[in-house]
């Protein structure tokens, strides 16, 4: 039996487990499971397999980096076309936005 590689405490347990991409389910997959902490271990050839199922659901390259831009004395934070079809945002629909701490802003739609 393997140690956790991460809380150096529990064993880890071969396990079908959740796999969520932006809180879309992706599928089950086999993993080594911490008994302790519950952290989740995929080998190579799992992580190529989520791959492909998150590609195949339109999940993957979602996250992008993006620009601030201005318009009139305010700033505007631009969202790509993958992701705002994935939110399912249009243009002039009203979102709430708020920080989370200094380095994270939530939008909530």
């Amino acid at each position: 039996m393997e140690k956790c590689y991460t809380c150096e405490k529990g064993t880890l347990k071969k396990q079908k487990v959740d796999f969520k991409l932006y809180g879309e389910l992706v599928g089950k997959f086999d993993a080594d499971v911490c008994d302790k902490c519950g952290e989740k271990f995929f080998d190579e050839a799992t992580s190529e397999k989520i791959d492909v199922e998150a590609k195949a659901k339109g999940l993957w390259g979602l996250e992008a980096e993006t620009s601030i831009g201005q318009s009139g004395d305010s700033l505007m934070v631009r969202i790509n076309k993958p992701l705002a079809g994935f939110l399912n945002l249009h243009k002039g629909e009203k979102v709430k936005i708020r920080p989370e701490d200094k380095k994270r802003l939530i939008i909530e739609v």
